[in-house]
């Protein structure tokens, strides 16, 4: 192995760190994030796809998909159609919220939003839609 494939390798860790942690919290939400890295995602898959295929394409397929479900993705992200709601995620046959994991990503999201806000005086309204919960059950 040469010395400098080590270089090469650890590009895509440094990559994949900055945008999924550095660039996060400097936009202060990971919800902000998420546009940029499913872009990051769609042209690194659409890049492996296209360069994975070894044997000569026919007329019904073409080496070029790779590229093509890569433009499909990042243009996807470009105009936030992803469907990622985790806002009371899994409810229960009596209506009753069950908290997952996701439900605690989205309240920390929407924590550091307020960080962030411009004036300390406007609380955001997606905080003021969450009831509070109850202490009888």
């Amino acid at each position: 192995m040469y010395p400098w494939t080590a270089v090469a390798y650890l590009a895509p860790v440094v990559v994949a760190t900055v945008v999924f942690l550095i660039y996060p919290i400097g936009q202060g939400s990971f919800s902000d994030a998420g546009v940029f890295s499913g872009s990051l995602f769609s042209a690194m898959h659409g890049s492996l796809v296209t360069s994975s295929l070894i044997r000569e394409s026919t007329e019904n397929e073409s080496a070029n998909e790779g590229i093509w479900f890569t433009a499909l993705g990042i243009s996807t992200m470009t105009f936030n159609l992803n469907g990622f709601n985790f806002n009371q995620s899994v409810v229960d046959s009596q209506g009753r919220v069950i908290n997952i994991w996701a439900d605690i990503i989205n309240c920390a999201n929407l924590g550091m939003e307020v960080m962030h806000e411009g004036n300390a005086y406007n609380f955001p309204l997606d905080l003021t839609a969450i009831e509070a919960p109850s202490k009888n059950g």
